[in-house]
C-alpha cells in the first residue's frame, strides 16, 4: 500500500473566475516545499490536491511533506491516505488493512463516504455502512461506532479515477495563499504580539517584509537574535522573510535629553512609524501591520494610536486591536512563537520608559515637543544604519548581500 497525501480547499472553492490564480500559488507553495523532502508528484481535481510520492522508501518523506501541507495557506485538511480501484470488494479489503492502525489509541469512530462520482452502483449512506461494519470485523469490536461525537472519522472518497481512504483528517493552515493580497511591513519587535499580528495578515495572503528596531547598546545582540527566531517561526507558514534591522540609539539618546519625559514613548512611536512608512513606500508595501491591541499599554489608547497613524500615508493594519492578551497568547502558543517571545531580552521600546506615560494626548501637545529636534534629519540619518537579514524556513539565515538567495 502506497500512500498518498490529500490537501483539502478551503475558502478558495468560492473564489468563482479568479479560482486558478490562487490554486496556482498553492500549487506553487507545496512544490517548492516538496522539492526540499522527496519525489513528489503534485497535481489537483475536484478541490484537492494530491501529493503522490515517487520514490518506494517514501515514509520519513510522507511523514514530513505531511508537516509541510499543512502550514500551507489555502487548505483546511490535510491528511493520508490510500488509492485503490472504485469497487466495493477492493475499497472493503482496503479498509481492513489499512484503517485498523490508524485507529489505535481511539475508543469510537463514525465512517463516512464522499461519492463525488455519481456513477458509482451505491449511494454514500450505503457505503458508509459497508465501510463500519467492514472496520467492526477487523478490529474484533475494540473501537464503537459513535455517529454523534466520534473520536475519529474514517472516510471513503469516490473519485474520477481511484477511491481513496483516509482517517483523522487534520487541520490545515486556512487562509488564502500567499502572495495574493498584496505585501504589507510587519514592525517585529521580541515580544507576543507582533509575531502573531504577522501571521493572521500572512495568513490573509499578505506577503510580509518585516523591520525590527534596536537600540544597542541598550539592546542586546541576543534580543537581535531572537527577534530573527521570532521570524524564523514566522517562516513555518511564509517560506521565507526579510528582516529589516534599523538602529534608533540616537533617537532615543536625543529625545531622553530634550523632551517631557511623559511623551518619550509617543515620540518614538511616531519616529518608528515615519521609517517604517518610507522603507514600505522603498518596498512597494500597501500597508503598515502592527501588534497593537487597544488598550493594552499607554501607547494603545484611541488618542495614542491616532497621534501615531497622522505619521502614515498608507494604511496601518491592525489585526490584533479586539483582541485579549488571553486570545492573542493562544495564537502565538498555537503557531509555536510564544516560547521564543517570552524570553527576557529587551527591545527598544522599553528602554526609557516615562514613569508616567500619556494615554489620552493632544497631537498638538506632541508636535510642539517634537520640533525641540530635527525630526526629518534623525529619521534620514537611522535609515542610513539598515541592513537587511533574509530569513528562510529550509537553510540559514544570510545578511542580505553576503549570500545566494533562493
Amino acid at each position: 500500500m502506497k500512500e498518498v497525501i490529500l490537501c483539502k480547499y478551503g475558502e478558495v472553492i468560492l473564489k468563482g473566475a479568479n479560482r486558478s490564480e490562487f490554486e496556482a500559488k498553492m500549487l506553487k507553495e507545496l512544490r517548492r516545499r516538496a522539492k526540499r523532502i522527496g519525489n513528489f508528484k503534485i497535481h489537483y481535481a475536484q478541490s484537492t490536491v494530491f501529493c503522490e510520492p515517487l520514490d518506494e522508501d517514501s515514509a520519513e518523506a510522507i511523514d514530513e511533506m505531511t508537516e509541510q501541507a499543512k502550514h500551507v495557506f489555502g487548505f483546511v485538511g490535510v491528511t493520508r491516505a490510500i488509492a485503490c480501484e472504485k469497487n466495493m470488494d477492493t475499497i472493503l479489503e482496503m479498509v481492513k488493512k489499512y484503517i485498523p492502525e490508524r485507529l489505535k489509541g481511539y475508543k469510537s469512530f463514525k465512517a463516512t463516504a464522499k461519492r463525488a462520482d455519481k456513477r458509482f452502483p451505491l449511494g454514500s449512506p450505503e457505503i458508509a455502512g459497508e465501510v463500519g461494519a467492514a472496520i467492526l470485523e477487523a478490529t474484533g469490536g475494540k473501537i464503537k461506532v459513535d455517529l454523534h461525537n466520534p473520536e475519529i472519522i474514517v472516510q471513503v472518497e469516490i473519485r474520477e479515477s481511484l477511491a481513496y481512504i483516509h482517517a483523522g483528517q487534520e487541520k490545515g493552515a486556512g487562509g488564502i495563499p500567499s502572495g495574493s493580497s498584496g505585501k504589507g511591513l510587519l514592525l517585529l519587535s521580541g515580544g507576543i504580539d507582533s509575531p502573531v499580528a504577522g501571521f493572521m495578515m500572512a495568513k490573509r495572503g499578505v506577503l510580509i517584509e518585516a523591520i525590527h528596531f534596536e537600540s544597542y547598546p541598550y539592546t542586546s545582540e541576543r534580543a537581535r537574535e531572537k527577534v530573527l527566531e521570532l521570524a524564523k517561526v514566522l517562516t513555518d507558514y511564509t517560506m521565507r522573510m526579510r528582516v529589516h534591522i534599523i538602529s534608533l540609539t540616537k533617537i532615543q539618546e536625543l529625545i531622553r535629553d530634550n523632551c517631557d519625559e511623559d511623551y518619550f514613548t509617543l515620540l518614538l512611536r511616531r519616529y518608528m512609524m515615519a521609517i517604517s512608512v518610507k522603507l514600505a513606500h522603498e518596498l512597494d508595501c500597501d500597508a503598515i501591520i502592527t501588534g497593537e491591541s487597544l488598550g493594552q499599554v499607554a501607547s494603545q489608547t484611541m488618542k495614542a494610536i491616532n497621534v501615531t497613524n497622522a505619521m502614515s500615508d498608507i494604511p496601518v493594519y491592525r489585526p490584533l486591536i479586539g483582541m485579549d492578551k488571553e486570545e492573542i497568547i493562544q495564537i502565538s502558543r498555537k503557531i509555536g512563537a510564544y516560547d521564543t517571545s517570552i524570553l527576557p531580552y529587551e527591545d527598544c521600546c522599553t528602554v526609557f520608559t516615562p514613569r508616567h506615560p500619556r494615554t489620552r494626548p493632544e497631537l498638538e501637545k506632541v508636535i510642539e515637543e517634537e520640533s525641540k529636534l530635527d525630526f526629518n534629519a534623525l529619521v534620514e540619518e537611522a535609515y542610513a544604519t539598515k541592513y537587511a537579514v533574509v530569513v528562510k524556513h529550509f537553510g540559514d539565515n544570510i545578511i542580505e548581500g553576503e549570500g545566494k538567495d533562493e
